[in-house]
């Protein structure tokens, strides 16, 4: 599994990369979480606003911050 968290590098991005990585320590799944900083390459995805998480290629939020019971429904495919 792929998990991409999308933003700048702000708070919100920040607390997101969190919850991301909170969630996966809940779950026996196995990810590689990257960090997307870069904004050509975060408009290039469809991502209009941040902070956006994408999962295995498939944009799953944009603009909030996700929880972790969300992320954890996500990975775990619910």
């Amino acid at each position: 599994m792929r998990i991409e968290v999308l933003g700048p590098g702000c708070q919100k991005c920040q607390a997101l990369l969190a919850n991301v990585k909170e969630a996966l320590s809940r779950s026996a799944v196995d990810a590689e979480v990257v960090k997307v900083e870069d904004v050509f390459e975060i408009m290039q995805r469809g991502v209009n606003r941040t902070p956006a998480i994408i999962i295995d290629g498939e944009l799953k939020l944009q603009g909030r911050v996700a929880t972790v019971r969300e992320i954890a429904d996500w990975i775990s495919g619910r």
